[in-house]
């Protein structure tokens, strides 16, 4: 048996270590812990973590049009056209905050602006839609 001391995130414990005998074909436990560490140690508390049910917003594009999804997930800062808005490609439809950045969501190609599925403010998900494009 071999005692070591070992410092983890600055607290210490002391184990004890059992060597096995090669000769024997029993397999033995490799690790006796006597583990007291010599400072109190507070344990995390213990996440317990509930799936909500997530409920999967159904956005009717209309048929023909094409809809501009969210790249990433995000805040919807603003909304720069309306529908009915004719828009040419690289025009910029909204900006989509996302990890402290203004990230512009731009058009894809010409068209009119066939619906708006969002609102200022809102947080979305990667792949929800945005707008829809005819």
């Amino acid at each position: 048996m071999k005692n070591y001391l070992i410092r983890v995130n600055g607290n210490e414990y002391e184990v004890e270590v059992e060597e096995i005998s090669k000769s024997s074909g029993e397999k033995k436990s490799i690790v006796q812990q006597t583990a007291a560490p010599k400072q109190e140690v507070k344990k995390p508390a213990q996440k317990i973590e509930t799936k909500k049910e997530e409920t999967k917003k159904v956005v009717d594009v209309p048929q023909g049009a094409e809809s501009i999804d969210a790249p990433m997930p995000g805040t919807v800062l603003s909304i720069d056209v309306n529908e009915g808005d004719e828009v040419k490609a690289g025009q910029v439809l909204l900006i989509l905050e996302a990890m402290k950045m203004e990230n512009e969501i731009l058009s894809p190609r010409d068209g009119k602006v066939a619906a708006i599925h969002t609102t200022k403010g809102t947080s979305v998900s990667t792949g929800d839609k945005l707008v829809s494009i005819e």
